[in-house]
């Protein structure tokens, strides 16, 4: 069970359209392994009955043996996290006021995707109320575990889905990211997460569809297990007004990048935030691994961070007026404290204070730009801590500075946010005391796979991608 569990997603697919394995027998696996580990990881919240997974494996295997066009992800399980509709499914949103939601009557375009690619479903990953903070608990389902320390947080809002990864429950996952809720989870758990370039994954939301904020993405092993994973989700959507009409096949052939001459800006605080001293010890090792592998090094605190932190602050809040101002409006009384603190700040901003965060955005998406026209990319630490308990709200303290907002600790990640430039984050070493530490790699405006493979050339050298928990 567990060599197949622990197999790249990508030799899964080919033994599956080559018929060296089965569906039945890889989606058989997968569900052994989440009722094996799931009690104590607590990653998957609304399951798909075995009979119903198993018959949808023999449906896939049949067409395999039909000999038709199979999709890239072809008899695969995957879970979906629980801010996505799944037809036949509950959405929580993680949330109390949505505990006896009826099963969703159609997929969103996100699942839509991952059927017409031949995935199988499985069931929901555990997610935070409506996304909110980069830590998983919720007051339905409880606290997501890091695989890698039972004691420790896996990491939010995508943090089911990072951890079911971990822990060989899933091959891959989805996620979706506003603050760092697919780069700050993947990193907690030795992960790669990609937040794509706005529109590379088409979306289905409602509201504002033009918006570059809130985004989805993979959560994989490797590189190239992300890249597979977004070969299927990739492509444009006339829903969706900003989607990308690349072919999303070449993200299938992510291909190592040669270290030599590669050009790294590497910022070791995103513009003077505190970090603590045990994962800057650790990417600073890892940094100097890859300047001696032939990477060029310049060490900088980008300009265009300066106002990074007032700029997202904006877009968010007013994000949450969008997506929850009628949830807080109807159920204040249910729903975490801060979600609806959110909405209020948000009805409170002032036109021109929307403006300003706007034109922001377009300030710092260019000085980005015009950084990463001088480096291949853009690297700084993923999160600031390599842990945090299983059962806390949100770090209240990072190398000495204290922090009143959840959102405060996950700055690394919003200032890269409102750059709108991809970026990821990669395994790149432990600490002291066996917790993974996360790099941030930001890539060039629509250089999905540039990215990808500069990640993957990172894991050649370092080869801290093919380290799993023991749980």
């Amino acid at each position: 069970m567990n060599e197949i569990c622990f197999t790249p997603a990508r030799d899964l697919a080919a033994a599956i359209a080559g018929g060296q394995l089965s569906s039945v027998e890889v989606v058989t696996a997968f569900l052994d392994r989440i009722d094996e580990v799931d009690d104590r990881v607590n990653a998957i919240t609304t399951k798909v009955p075995r009979a119903e997974a198993l018959a949808a494996a023999a449906k896939a295997d049949e067409e395999v043996a039909a000999g038709g066009p199979l999709g890239p992800i072809h008899g695969l399980p995957i879970a979906v996290k629980d801010l996505m509709d799944v037809a036949g499914l509950r959405t929580t949103h993680g949330s109390a006021a949505y505990v006896d939601a009826p099963p969703a009557t159609k997929d969103s375009l996100l699942a839509e995707r991952l059927r017409a690619a031949g995935a199988i479903f499985v069931g929901k990953t555990n997610t935070p109320e409506h996304g909110l903070g980069t830590l998983t608990y919720n007051g339905i389902f409880g606290p997501t575990k890091n695989p890698w320390n039972l004691r420790k947080n896996a990491g939010g809002s995508s943090g089911g889905a990072a951890a079911a990864v971990a822990a060989g429950m899933l091959p891959f996952a989805d996620g979706s990211d506003s603050g760092g809720s697919i780069r700050y989870p993947a990193a907690m758990n030795n992960l790669v997460g990609l937040r794509c370039s706005p529109g590379r994954i088409a979306s289905g939301r409602p509201g504002d569809g033009w918006t570059p904020h809130g985004l989805l993405g993979p959560i994989a092993r490797d590189a190239a297990d992300a890249g597979l994973l977004l070969s299927a989700l990739a492509g444009a959507d006339p829903r969706a007004p900003i989607s990308l009409d690349d072919d999303p096949a070449q993200f299938a052939a992510v291909a190592p990048t040669d270290l030599k001459g590669l050009r790294i800006a590497w910022s070791p605080t995103g513009g003077g935030l505190p970090v603590d001293p045990e994962v800057s010890r650790v990417l600073g090792e890892t940094i100097e691994l890859l300047a001696a592998a032939g990477a060029e090094v310049d060490e900088i605190e980008p300009a265009f961070f300066e106002r990074a932190d007032e700029c997202w602050e904006i877009v968010e809040m007013l994000g949450f007026v969008e997506a929850a101002g009628k949830l807080v409006d109807e159920h204040r009384s249910e729903v975490r404290r801060d979600l609806a603190r959110n909405v209020d700040q948000g009805r409170a901003m002032s036109a021109d204070e929307i403006v300003r965060g706007l034109a922001l955005r377009t300030e710092i998406f260019r000085g980005c730009a015009a950084l990463l026209a001088d480096y291949d990319v853009l690297a700084l630490p993923a999160p600031p801590l390599a842990s945090v308990p299983a059962a806390i709200a949100y770090p209240t303290k990072i190398a000495g500075e204290h922090l009143d907002r959840y959102f405060l600790w996950q700055r690394l990640a919003c200032r890269v946010t409102v750059t709108a430039h991809p970026a990821l984050s990669m395994p790149a070493g432990f600490s002291a005391d066996g917790m993974p530490v996360g790099l941030q790699l930001v890539g060039p405006h629509k250089g999905d796979l540039t990215l990808l493979n500069v990640a993957a050339g990172i894991e050649t050298a370092t080869d801290f991608a093919g380290r799993h928990p023991e749980l």
